[in-house]
């Protein structure tokens, strides 16, 4: 399995051609670096949008904030992809559009990264734990992936185990500092 590299070339894990829909095909090539940079943007930001939850004024609804996050993931994602592509166009550029909407799909493992923290909610929702247990739960979970992107990304890189979870603790720096500006705002 092979992911597309910024450089047009491929590196190890990712999914191989021939699967048949063109689109499900295009969000699958997906660069490696988009793939790790969306990963550790979209947990950070999930992380940072429930740690605000707690600090909220009105009756919990985990529901609610739940699709807030969701909304805040995939508008993220859109005005990345969009970004990227006003930072690359070219002077008479005919297929604008085309590399636009290329551009943004190719955003979703930034949505995919919230997800967790999407799910944490909608198990407060449904009863399983509170609105603060599910920012909990939300805040280990994304700590725990920051210290995997991290992983992941060094292994990528061809970089041995203990370099490799020298940057996962690094990236996990990130999300404890999340957590302590949670339990220090309360």
């Amino acid at each position: 399995m092979a992911f597309r590299t910024e450089s047009g070339g491929t590196a190890p894990g990712g999914p191989g051609r021939g699967t048949g829909v063109r689109a499900a095909a295009a969000l699958r090539r997906v660069s490696l670096q988009r793939l790790l940079f969306g990963g550790v943007y979209g947990t950070i930001l999930a992380s940072t949008l429930a740690s605000a939850l707690d600090h909220d004024n009105g009756r919990p609804n985990p529901g609610y904030d739940a699709i807030w996050i969701l909304v805040a993931g995939l508008a993220a994602a859109a005005a990345h992809g969009y970004a990227h592509t006003v930072a690359n166009w070219a002077a008479g550029s005919r297929k604008v559009t085309a590399e636009t909407l290329r551009s943004v799909a190719s955003e979703w493992p930034l949505v995919a990264a919230v997800v967790p923290t999407v799910i944490a909610l909608l198990g407060a929702s449904a009863g399983w734990w509170t609105e603060t247990g599910a920012v909990d739960v939300a805040l280990v979970v994304n700590t725990l992936a920051l210290f995997g992107w991290g992983l992941w990304a060094a292994r990528v890189a061809g970089e041995g185990w203990t370099t490799a979870c020298r940057v996962g603790a690094v990236d996990v720096l990130i999300g404890l500092f999340i957590v302590g500006v949670n339990v220090l705002s309360h």
